[in-house]
Parts: structure tokens; sequence; C-alpha cells
């Protein structure tokens, strides 16, 4: 009787020992995002979630949707990812390889057959890599007009095809180096939707959003779909804040076009723990650093990096991870994952003065101390 009373008393401290270290770690988490700008309930902010052996460790709202309709940021409020979209324009495309209906050695040319010469040498795979030295659309474009409504005026998958059919070179040998294109991305959407005869927007529903009960993530096109619980870009104009939710290249798809929110995100990252829509086999394709010719592989601010498949892979104090950012007009996302350590976090703002990779390093240092 006595040690029946005694395991119960030790059961009840252990637990509430755990209780607690699990709201200091929150009270932690929170006060970084606080340090980070993310306090202001007057103002646009951003949502954060932390995931550990996936369950939520930290998941939070804060600040306003938009500044007219005053609505709080929730765990269910949908922000436009931005880049990190193109691990979902990967997934697609490998889903199609996986279907066999796509080989990672399809050239752009066998795709779209009327595409000009250069685009014999650039595969599939170095469009996910990279690599395909394609030239930016974004310095393709002809000049926005500021007197016209900017949704008017957006590029959309179409275009951007236009433009780099009308280029006869690209800007080095395909494989050679790593140059960060957004190009690839749109084209690769293009690719699965020339191949899957289904628009992009509609794959990605059929094939990854309703199979894992996304039910609320979508690649949104004006008019043709609705984001709801939408959180609307901002940027600080002096001590105003400005909505700056759409630019001229606001509207192209597999470079940055997902909105999404934490409650959807976490159940895209149980899906990469569980292998739900591909083998542990299959992904290693896009967890394997690519390799080219000059060797340089580097982050935006110049410091190394490794990229496989819609994802950067250089490890983080010598923790393997997988991970990317996301900027547009009036959007920061960045999600950070660390498969060994079954960690995942991720941050998505909407408003431009934020850094959501620094804030989501920060916390993790906490959770892997």
């Amino acid at each position: 009787m006595m040690r029946g009373l005694l395991l119960i008393i030790l059961l009840g401290t252990v637990q509430a020992a755990l209780g607690f270290g699990q709201e200091s770690r929150q009270k932690e988490i929170d006060s970084i995002c606080a340090a980070a700008g993310l306090k202001a309930q007057d103002a646009p902010g951003g949502a954060v979630l932390v995931l550990e052996r996936g369950r939520v460790v930290f998941e939070r709202g804060y600040g306003l949707t938009d500044m007219r309709s005053r609505q709080k940021i929730t765990p269910a409020t949908n922000f436009r990812l931005a880049s990190v979209t193109k691990q979902f324009t990967a997934m697609a495309v490998m889903l199609l390889v996986h279907d066999r209906k796509l080989s990672y050695d399809e050239t752009l040319s066998g795709v779209f057959p009327d595409f000009p010469a250069y685009g014999k040498k650039i595969t599939v795979r170095e469009l996910l890599q990279h690599t395909s030295g394609l030239k930016d659309y974004e310095d393709l474009m002809p000049p926005a007009n500021p007197n016209m409504p900017v949704e008017e005026i957006q590029i959309q998958d179409a275009g951007v095809l236009d433009l780099l059919k009308q280029q006869t070179e690209t800007k080095f040998p395909s494989g050679t180096k790593w140059d960060y294109s957004n190009s690839g991305y749109v084209l690769l959407g293009l690719i699965v939707k020339k191949v899957s005869a289904k628009t992009f927007p509609a794959f990605l529903r059929e094939r990854i959003f309703q199979p894992l009960g996304m039910s609320n993530t979508v690649a949104y096109v004006r008019g043709k779909n609705q984001v709801i619980n939408r959180a609307f870009g901002h940027s600080r104009d002096r001590r105003e804040w400005r909505e700056t939710d759409q630019s001229p290249t606001s509207a192209t798809l597999g470079d940055g076009g997902i909105y999404s929110s934490l409650e959807d995100m976490a159940k895209w990252d149980r899906a990469l723990r569980e292998h739900t829509l591909l083998s542990a086999q299959e992904m290693q394709a896009a967890l394997t650093p690519v390799k080219v010719l000059d060797g340089k592989v580097t982050e935006p601010d110049g410091s190394p990096a490794a990229y496989g498949f819609g994802w950067f892979l250089n490890p983080y104090k010598g923790n393997r991870r997988m991970w990317h950012y996301g900027e547009t007009m009036g959007f920061r996302t960045a999600i950070q994952r660390f498969e060994k350590n079954d960690l995942t976090i991720v941050v998505l703002c909407n408003r431009a003065d934020l850094d959501p990779t620094a804030l989501a390093l920060r916390v993790a240092d906490l959770m892997l101390r």
C-alpha cells in the first residue's frame, strides 16, 4: 500500500516537473519572439510554431492580419509562404517521378518542344537544384506602370515562360554553377501542369494538401480560388503601416505562390517525418546536396551552404537540418527542420521588417541546448 502511494507521489512529481519545464520553455520562446519584434498587438505581426518529436511545444499568433479588419493572427491564419513554397513544388515534381510520368533527366525542351535550343541542355534535376543558369524573369520584365493597379500588371507563369522563350542563352552552362533561380521554380510549376494535365493548384490540392488534411492551404490565383483567414503583407513607412500585399511578381506560383498556416504546416511536417507522400528512399534525392563544377553554393549572405530539391541542407552548429526562407512583398517566412533532433520551427510574418530565420535559429539554440 505504501509502495503504491509512493509511486503515485513520484509520478505526480515527475509530471509536475515536466509541466513546469514545458511552461518555462514556452515563456522563453515568447521572450525570444518579443525581442524579435512580435509582441505588438496593434500592428501586423506573425505566428510561431515549435514541434518536438511531432508534438506542439509552442504555437502562437502575434499582432493583426491587417489594419482594416484588425483581426488577430492565430495558428489558423494563412500567410503567403513566398519561397517556402519551393519545397511543395519540388514534392509535386517528385510525385510525378514516383508516378513514372516524369524523369529528373528530362530536359526543358523535352517537356516544351517549342522552347529555344538552349533548353535541350537543361534538366528537371537542374531546375530543382538551381543549377539551370536560367535568366531571372524579374530582370527580364518591362518596367511596371505605376499608374496601373498592381494586380493588372502582375506577371503570370505563362508570361515567365514567354520571356524565357525570347532568350537565346543562359547565364552560364547548365550544371556548372549554383545560382538561386525563381525562374526555374516557375517553370517546374508549369512542368507539373503540362505532365499531369491539371492546373498546378489542382495538382497540389489533390496530391498533397487534401491527402495530408491541409484543408486551408492553397496556391492562390486571384479570381480562381480564395485564401481564408488571410494575413495581408505590410511594410512600415516611417511610423505608419502600409498594406504592401502585392507586387508585379506576386502572382507566379511555383516559386512562391502558396498560402498556409501554422496548423497546416504542422501537418506538412508530420508527413515529412512519417514519409506519408514518398518513401525515405525516394526523399533522398531531395536531401542530397548538389555538386557543381566551381564548388560554390552559398547562402544569400555569401556563407557556404548546400541545396537539394527545394531545401537548403547545410548544418547549423553541427546539427543536420533542412531549411528554407521566404521573402516577398510584405511577408517574411522561415522553416527550420532538424531531423536528427526531431525538432521543427516555423515562423510566418506579415511584415517586412522582421527576420524569421534569425528568430527561428534563436529558438533552435534554446531547444537544442
